[in-house]
């Protein structure tokens, strides 16, 4: 039905830039497709650990820097990731048939969440044409509606020819959102079960071979992000003491899957700094030489001289 040829680095869309509050819905069986043209595993769960930062990193490239507040995720399938702020919509397999189910559920809260403004952004994970109306509906009330959708999209005068439904409720979306390269990676990571008996911790590392770790996660991090991305990221952290949250999510998912274990707090401070240092391009004896400078500039201790 739609194209699966798809861009290395899909370019950001420079658009007029948003801020908000965003609720994502998500149907699963929309999703399942649209990730099985990344990945070759065929039935996988999808990692919906990776879920938010992958649609935040999404929102973000076509000029959305909103909050995702709240994923909900509809599915007729047992479900056994419990995440915080994702809620799942079950559907029995005996309540109705086949997709009409899990369109009625996400149809209803639409309309809930609209009729409520309950957010200013709504991002919707569906090809059904049949929720046209209520798109419509939440925009009039001055929601922005934004679709995910695949490649195909970036034609649209092509899909209009070969399916002009899926094409008019694209065309209905504020804006058309493309989950990125590393986004589609994360999301296929296969999700493991759960051991009978959990493993023996990992040992930690000393601080410098920490380091090297972490150093080469973000490396390949920075390497993988397009050029217009990375500048837009530059200029947000010369700005902002802090990173964004979506680069820290995404990040420390990274980062716990070489590790198999999460990071502690003076890891993740030496993950974040060198995040702002690789961004800003700072060397990392520069970042260490102002940290001893730094460090010499404080005021003596009063007691060492008590």
């Amino acid at each position: 039905m739609k194209s699966e040829n798809r861009p290395g680095h899909p370019r950001k869309d420079h658009s007029v830039q948003r801020t908000g509050k965003c609720i994502a819905m998500i149907d699963s069986h929309y999703m399942a497709w649209l990730l099985k043209q990344e990945s070759d595993e065929d039935g996988g769960s999808v990692n919906r650990q990776a879920l938010i930062p992958a649609l935040s990193q999404a929102l973000k490239t076509s000029g959305l820097s909103v909050d995702i507040q709240r994923v909900y995720w509809y599915t007729d399938a047992e479900e056994e990731q419990y995440l915080n702020d994702q809620i799942v919509r079950v559907v029995p397999p005996d309540q109705v048939e086949g997709s009409d189910a899990l369109l009625q559920l996400l149809s209803s809260d639409l309309k809930r969440l609209a009729e409520n403004r309950a957010c200013d952004h709504l991002l919707i994970a569906s090809d059904d044409e049949r929720i046209l109306g209520l798109v419509d509906d939440a925009q009039l009330r001055g929601i922005g509606v934004h679709l995910l959708a695949d490649e195909s999209a970036r034609h649209m005068d092509q899909l209009a020819l070969a399916d002009p439904d899926w094409c008019r409720l694209l065309a209905h979306a504020d804006r058309r959102i493309f989950l990125q390269a590393a986004g589609m990676r994360d999301l296929t990571h296969t999700v493991k079960a759960a051991p009978a008996t959990p493993p023996a911790p990992a040992q930690p590392l000393d601080p410098e071979a920490m380091r090297v770790k972490l150093l080469e996660v973000v490396s390949g991090w920075w390497s993988d992000e397009p050029q217009d991305i990375q500048d837009d990221l530059r200029d947000e952290l010369l700005n902002n003491q802090g990173i964004p949250q979506e680069v820290d999510r995404h990040l420390l998912l990274r980062v716990r899957k070489v590790l198999e274990r999460p990071l502690s707090f003076p890891e993740k401070k030496m993950l974040r700094e060198m995040v702002r240092n690789t961004v800003l391009g700072i060397s990392e004896e520069a970042a260490a030489a102002a940290a001893a400078a730094a460090a010499g500039a404080l005021p003596a201790d009063p007691l060492v001289h008590a």
